[in-house]
């Protein structure tokens, strides 16, 4: 923990002003996260179209991907930063708040699919600064980890609104005040950061370059990934990782409410459950993890999400004790895998070719992710179990990946150089 805590009061820059702002934006995300599947339910909207608005959302994100990295390099990380917020979360809370039906959701998933450019802008203007320092990168990681955990512990108030009074009108208000807050995150980062060298050396580059003949040098930059091993490993595990979140993420709530029985205003006080493990593990484990090899780390991890979810396949209805034993060891999954899958993805990007490398990244996650958002839509609407064996399927198909990356790097081969 003194390790941690020195890191941060040490640390300077971009990562420091995305650290100490990440709050702003977690806490609302929290508050609202946990009752945003019920809230479009009671809003009349089926499990397929949940699926089709999820896959939707998906296709407009893989889309958006392409234009993350050259927006990135062509307006610079900090403005690029600044408006994608807004655009990608201020206004879809707005959306969220005023829905009325099916219509709305599609809408704010849309709008919400500008994430892929901020998401890139943000990563660079603090990655930027770091270079290749691997374990500096983790370490911020971990604090970014810890910005979401603590923010947990305010979600018990949306839990007791939603107990004292209805689910619909709460939500409305706690998306209202995601708009307030994330708006404000947005605008502070800006203030308190500054464009990064390679940002301000990739503006003056591309100044007087149309935006199409940007998009042509993609062409050399998508032969850059499929030359490099770890690139395509790293890209394989984060596609495989993003549909297990969006599988639990959304539907998690859906069946522990409607057919294993648990009340709504109980969703608000599993993240605590969840926070409290993790905050244990990246304050007082983590370090003690970093002795031992990341990818043994990750596999230990993957086994967690794994046992995890076959608790919650077999729970029995109306017992908060199976629910509560799938949230520790989840929790424990979460800490142990996302920030070395994190770190692996971004020590494996060529620097000077992160925006672009990350658009393509985004959108090939994407392109995998979108077929499966609907998929368990139709799955749920089956049966809603059968989404958390798709999630074991797939964390048995990382499993693999894992093992194949190891083996690759206890026998290293020479990467062929990159061209143009």
């Amino acid at each position: 923990m003194r390790e941690m805590i020195f890191f941060l009061i040490n640390l300077k820059g971009n990562a420091k002003a995305a650290i100490l702002s990440q709050p702003l934006w977690g806490i609302p995300f929290n508050l609202f996260t946990p009752f945003a599947t019920l809230y479009m339910f009671h809003m009349g909207v089926t499990d397929i179209q949940i699926g089709i608005m999820l896959a939707a959302g998906r296709v407009a994100q893989m889309v958006m991907s392409f234009f993350g990295g050259v927006i990135t390099d062509k307006f610079g990380r900090r403005l690029t930063s600044l408006v994608g917020d807004i655009v990608s979360w201020s206004i879809p809370a707005l959306i969220w708040a005023f829905a009325q039906d099916f219509r709305w959701f599609l809408a704010a998933a849309v709008v919400n699919s500008v994430i892929q450019v901020t998401g890139v802008a943000w990563e660079c203007l603090w990655v930027d600064e770091i270079g290749d320092d691997g374990a500096k990168i983790t370490q911020i990681y971990n604090w970014l980890h810890v910005c979401g955990v603590l923010a947990v512990f305010v979600v018990p108030i949306a839990g007791f609104l939603v107990g004292q009074y209805s689910l619909v009108p709460v939500v409305r208000v706690l998306y209202g005040f995601a708009f307030v807050s994330m708006t404000a995150k947005a605008v502070l980062l800006y203030a308190f950061s500054r464009e990064t060298p390679r940002g301000r050396e990739r503006m003056k580059e591309t100044k007087n370059t149309p935006f199409l003949q940007m998009f042509a040098g993609y062409r050399l930059v998508f032969a850059q990934i499929f030359r490099s091993g770890k690139m395509l490993r790293a890209l394989g595990l984060q596609a495989l990782q993003n549909v297990t979140i969006m599988i639990t993420t959304t539907f998690f709530a859906l069946y522990t409410t409607q057919n294993l029985g648990l009340s709504e205003s109980f969703l608000a006080y599993f993240p605590i459950l969840r926070a409290l493990v993790m905050l244990v593990f990246l304050f007082l484990v983590q370090n003690l993890l970093n002795k031992f090899k990341p990818h043994s780390v990750m596999l230990c991890g993957i086994l967690a999400y794994v046992v995890a979810n076959a608790i919650l396949l077999v729970a029995p209805p109306s017992n908060i004790f199976w629910l509560a034993g799938y949230t520790f060891i989840e929790a424990c999954a979460v800490a142990l895998l996302m920030p070395r899958l994190s770190a692996l993805t971004a020590n494996a990007i060529e620097p000077k070719e992160r925006a672009r490398i990350r658009s393509l990244f985004n959108a090939a996650i994407l392109a995998f992710v979108s077929p499966f958002a609907y998929l368990a839509g139709v799955l749920s609407d089956m049966n809603r179990r059968l989404p958390f064996v798709l999630n074991i399927i797939l964390f048995a198909a990382m499993l693999v990946a894992v093992l194949l990356d190891l083996k690759s790097r206890g026998t290293p081969s020479p990467e062929p150089p990159a061209r143009g």
